[in-house]
C-alpha cells in the first residue's frame, strides 16, 4: 500500500470513513465489522470516525466503539491511526447540531478516548464551527489537549482557509489536517486543499463521491469520470479517488463505506494511473 503523511504518522493514501456504517440505512454489526476488516486486509491503515457517528440520541459513540471492536478483533488493528471529531452532536431526531465550547470539547475528548481504548488519541479534530462559540477558544481547546497529552495530532474540519491560518497560529504550528466536503459535486473546497498543500497539512476529502445517496450515480451525473472508468475497465468511483491523489500528494480521501466490496475498489484506486490528458478532463469536469 502506497503511503502519505498525516503529522508525523505514515498512513495508506486512502483511508476509511466510517460513518455509513453508524447512521441511517447502516448495516448489522457482523457486515459492519467485516468491511473494517476488509479495509485491513486491504492495507488501510487509516480510519476516519467522529463521535457524532450514530443514529440514536442514546447511543453517542457508536461508530467509535465499533471502530474499536473491529480494530481490537483483527491482527494488524494496532498499526491504524484513527481519527475522531468532536463538537458536532446528533439529538435523534435526525438533526445535527454543534457544541464548540472549549469544556464540552475537552469532555468529549474524554468520553472518546474511553470509546476507543487509547491512552491518547491519534487524530482529534474539530468537527465544525459554533456560530456561538469564538472559533479561536474551541482550537484552544485542541491545544489543551495537545499539552495534556490526551492526543497525540490535531486537526480541524468544515474550515476556510482563514481558519486554517487561524488554527495553525493557535496551535502553534501543530494543525496537521483539514478535512473538507470534497467531491466532483462540490469543489468550493479547493482554495482549502491549495492552502493545505501549501502549508504542508493532510487535506482528508470528506464524501468524495457526493454523498451517500448520491455517490451510486456519480458516472451519470459526471460523464468524464464514467468515460475514463470505461477506457481502464474500472468503476467511476475509483477513478475518482485515483484523480483526487493527483491534486496534492498532501490529499488523503476517506471514502465512507459499509460494505467489504466497496472498500477493496476504493483501495484500488492507489494503483490507477491516469495521464495529464485524463487529470486535465477530470478536474474540467
Amino acid at each position: 500500500m502506497k503511503t502519505r503523511r498525516i503529522g508525523a504518522a505514515h498512513v495508506s493514501s486512502i483511508g476509511l470513513g466510517g460513518m455509513p456504517m453508524s447512521i441511517e440505512q447502516r448495516p448489522d454489526e457482523a457486515r459492519s465489522l467485516a468491511t473494517i476488516h476488509a479495509a485491513l486486509d486491504a492495507g488501510v491503515t487509516f480510519v476516519d470516525t467522529a463521535d457524532a457517528y450514530h443514529l440514536h440520541a442514546d447511543e453517542v459513540g457508536h461508530n467509535e466503539s465499533l471502530i474499536a471492536k473491529a480494530l481490537s478483533t483483527h491482527a494488524l488493528g494496532a498499526e491504524v491511526l484513527v481519527a475522531t471529531k468532536g463538537g458536532h452532536l446528533r439529538p435523534g431526531d435526525g438533526s445535527w447540531t454543534r457544541n464548540g465550547d472549549p469544556d464540552y470539547i475537552k469532555r468529549a475528548c474524554e468520553a472518546s478516548l474511553k470509546r476507543l481504548g487509547v491512552e491518547a488519541i491519534g487524530l482529534y479534530q474539530f468537527h465544525r464551527p459554533d456560530p456561538a462559540i469564538p472559533y479561536e477558544d474551541s482550537v484552544g481547546a485542541l491545544a489543551e489537549l495537545l499539552d495534556e497529552g490526551k492526543i497525540q495530532m490535531a486537526g480541524i474540519s468544515n474550515a476556510t482557509p482563514e481558519r486554517i491560518r487561524l488554527a495553525n497560529d493557535i496551535l502553534g504550528g501543530r494543525l496537521v489536517s483539514v478535512q473538507n466536503q470534497f467531491s466532483p459535486a462540490f469543489r468550493s473546497s479547493e482554495p482549502e486543499l491549495a492552502l493545505c498543500d501549501e502549508l504542508g497539512i493532510a487535506f482528508l476529502p470528506w464524501s468524495p463521491f457526493g454523498g451517500i445517496t448520491k455517490a451510486a450515480g456519480l458516472g451519470d451525473r459526471f460523464a468524464p469520470f464514467a468515460e475514463v472508468a470505461k477506457a481502464h475497465g474500472v468503476s467511476p468511483h475509483r477513478v475518482c479517488l485515483a484523480w483526487m491523489l493527483t491534486l496534492s500528494p498532501h490529499v488523503v480521501p476517506i471514502p465512507g463505506a459499509s460494505r467489504p466490496e466497496s472498500v477493496k475498489d476504493s483501495v484500488a484506486a492507489v494503483d490507477l494511473t491516469l495521464d495529464a490528458a485524463e487529470i486535465a478532463l477530470l478536474s474540467g469536469a
